[in-house]
């Protein structure tokens, strides 16, 4: 093999490829920690700082090798977005959907009833009169399904959200397809 072709291209992309790998791990380690899963994130630590170790190595070997430097900076940006990108796609953990709306909520808390969402529903004062604050706790990969709700009832509703590190019992709805849900580190979880 040319040694051109080696240190211009082939290792170059080899680095790329290795901080995507290492810093989309490395997105995803903070995320379970997040959510307390105390054996994952250690599991995943390993496998992010071997990656690196590997990278950066290649980098010292051939540290007159400027393609190197960016294709490190290159792989460490799109790392980053690739490792947004797949925690989006897991949509690990719960979130708190809190919905400030005006008008009279009876249609919003219906829908969302019926739809398997636990609603708690209390009567606020705002600036500008009476209204009623929501609250539902759902599984983060529903949250666009209940934002959806909220907009097609209450567009004019004000919402925020909030992670939840940790919930006991709840109303959720059932799968859409029992049985072939994927629970990434479930296993690795204390107590599961």
């Amino acid at each position: 093999m040319d040694i051109w072709v080696y240190s211009s291209v082939l290792l170059p992309l080899f680095i790329f490829f290795a901080r995507i790998a290492d810093v989309t791990l490395g997105t995803i380690r903070i995320i379970v920690v997040n959510r307390g899963m105390k054996f994952a994130a250690p599991i995943l630590g390993f496998f992010e700082i071997l990656i690196w170790l590997l990278a950066i190595g290649q980098i010292f070997s051939n540290i007159t090798n400027y393609v190197n430097y960016i294709a490190y900076a290159a792989g460490f940006a799109a790392g980053n977005y690739i490792g947004i990108l797949v925690e989006e796609k897991i949509a690990m953990g719960l979130s708190v959907v809190r919905i400030i709306t005006q008008r009279d909520a009876a249609a919003l808390i219906g829908t969302l009833r019926s739809a398997g969402y636990g609603v708690t529903v209390m009567d606020a004062q705002g600036t500008t009169g009476p209204g009623k604050v929501i609250f539902t706790v759902v599984r983060r990969k529903n949250v666009p399904d209940v934002i959806r709700k909220v907009h097609e009832i209450s567009p004019k509703a004000f919402y925020s959200l909030e992670d939840v590190r940790y919930a006991a019992e709840g109303t959720f709805p059932k799968a859409m397809y029992p049985g072939h849900e994927i629970h990434l580190f479930r296993y690795l979880r204390k107590g599961k």
